[in-house]
């Protein structure tokens, strides 16, 4: 999930809108931007991804930042760290990788580019790239996403994003088929996007008894029935100087695993270190 879901004054996780976005989505992994909860001591971002998401989830948040991007993970985090952004001084591409169920490791990259311009988010994309080329091996998965800040999916950004990522449609929708994620629905602001080697593994989107076949765009002023999104409220995403809808796509990969019982299509149990899920795949 990506999810840039903050409100009210201070860009910050406090008011709980956002949080209650993320509860009710129960996502296993979330490139997070705007990452403020509190003070922002190592206190109160562990509490607030404990009720958030569960005391088994690792987290990841990049420092010295002012909006800072992170990753939150049902499944451990061998490394992460953080990439330069040159365009802007707070805040990085925040990365991780993250020991999902299975041989392949998968990285994950938290993006937040600026609303400067095209032209800017051109030069970032640039950046990521070439970050994404000298760091990640092209054996290994790789998921890019988060705010984008794109006017149009067809900007020079996101061709650039091309190299390292499928870019291509079809796009996470809502309840009534609108790709876009900004606050007004009429720009794609942000993106989840997966490298050649996990894009074959997306499949649906099931939250309650709706299946979304290419994933979500959660906006509680839309979605029905909302208790499927419980704790969310309806009014969640119109709160005060949210921007943003998060953004929820699944995939289904190869583990590998030794054959467990249980039954097809399960979720893997927080904090697990096999598969919970059918023998020779997991969902995430």
């Amino acid at each position: 999930m990506a999810a840039n879901l903050t409100s009210g004054p201070r860009q910050s996780y406090d008011p709980g809108d956002g949080q209650r976005i993320l509860q009710g989505v129960a996502p296993d992994i979330v490139l997070i931007q705007e990452f403020n909860y509190g003070e922002n001591s190592a206190d109160e971002l562990r509490a607030f991804v404990d009720d958030t998401f569960g005391s088994t989830f690792s987290y990841h948040r990049e420092t010295d930042a002012q909006i800072a991007n992170g990753i939150v993970s049902r499944f451990p985090i061998l490394e992460a760290g953080e990439w330069d952004d040159s365009a802007i001084d707070n805040r990085d591409f925040a990365w991780a990788r993250i020991d999902i169920p299975g041989p392949i490791d998968l990285w994950a990259v938290s993006v937040h580019f600026l609303t400067a311009g095209s032209s800017v988010r051109q030069g970032e994309a640039r950046e990521l790239v070439a970050a994404v080329q000298e760091s990640i091996p092209e054996s290994d998965y790789l998921v890019i996403g988060g705010d984008f800040n794109t006017d149009r999916r067809s900007e020079s950004c996101i061709s650039i994003l091309s190299q390292v990522a499928v870019t291509s449609g079809p796009y996470p929708a809502d309840r009534n088929g609108d790709t876009d994620t900004n606050a007004g629905r009429t720009k794609p602001y942000d993106w989840v996007l997966a490298d050649g080697d996990l894009d074959p593994h997306e499949t649906a989107v099931v939250i309650g008894a709706s299946r979304f076949i290419n994933g979500l765009v959660a906006d509680t002023r839309v979605y029905s029935p909302i208790d499927e999104l419980s704790p969310a409220l309806t009014s969640d995403s119109g709160a005060d100087q949210m921007q943003h809808m998060g953004v929820v796509r699944d995939f289904l990969i190869p583990t590998d695993a030794a054959p467990v019982e249980t039954t097809p299509g399960t979720a893997l149990a927080p904090g697990s270190s096999s598969p919970g899920t059918r023998v020779d795949d997991a969902t995430f």
